[in-house]
């Protein structure tokens, strides 16, 4: 079944839409109530079964190319990974993985490339601190 993606030009948000009749259709958007949107070309979303899912979940080659230590790079996993287990990630999600990059890389410039220790030193220290 097709569904339209518009973004509103009043609020900026996008709007899914499933249209069985696009002679009866008349689109808006679904946050703030303009009319004033206009149709964006969407990418194909296929739906695959619970178990294919799943299967697709456990495959340890999605683990490839993952550093834990990048920011980017548990951001695309977070990502790939959301969409296969189904969840709709909307521009929330996006805004929250944007936001812990910023703040990964804010904390990266203050402990810098000069500082020698690494963020496991880091974490033991602040463990041997609090269990003094």
């Amino acid at each position: 079944m097709p569904i339209y993606e518009y973004r509103c030009k009043k609020c900026g948000k996008i709007s899914s839409h499933l249209v069985l009749n696009r002679d009866n259709f008349e689109s808006h958007c679904k946050h703030c109530g303009s009319s004033s949107v206009t149709k964006l070309i969407s990418r194909v979303h296929v739906r695959l079964s619970e178990e294919t899912r799943m299967d697709k979940l456990a495959d340890p080659s999605m683990m490839a190319g993952l550093d834990e230590n990048d920011p980017k790079s548990m951001a695309r996993w977070m990502k790939k990974m959301g969409s296969l287990a189904g969840d709709n990630l909307d521009e929330d999600f996006d805004q929250m993985v944007d936001e812990a990059m910023e703040e990964a890389a804010t904390e990266e410039k203050s402990f810098g490339p000069d500082n020698n220790n690494t963020s496991d030193e880091l974490s033991s220290s602040v463990t041997e601190s609090t269990t003094i």
